[in-house]
């Protein structure tokens, strides 16, 4: 099952756009336009409809802490496991020649 909406965090490059839960995984993501058919789309229904995820091993859980870095669309995502913690940053860099 897909999370509430709130849960999700933005990622683009002015482009397309990717919706992130707080679990990791990438539920939306349309390439290479807006416009384009998804190519991740769990939003829509189960993890059938695709999805990718980046965290720890053997976590289900959402991470502990959260957040954009200031003034940018960059996500810092922290996890902890019993053997220590992990930080994940995603982003989606502006294609060459995307005016800013």
């Amino acid at each position: 099952m897909s999370s509430l909406i709130e849960d999700y965090a933005l990622l683009s490059d002015l482009e397309t756009a990717a919706l992130v839960g707080r679990d990791g995984s990438v539920d939306w993501l349309c390439l290479p336009r807006f416009d384009s058919p998804a190519c991740l789309a769990a939003l829509l229904g189960t993890r059938d409809h695709g999805y990718w995820r980046v965290a720890p091993r053997g976590l289900d859980g959402p991470c502990v802490r959260r957040a954009y870095r200031p003034e940018t669309l960059v996500l810092d995502s922290e996890w902890r496991t019993g053997s220590g913690s992990v930080r994940v940053t995603d982003f989606m860099p502006p294609q060459a020649g995307t005016p800013c």
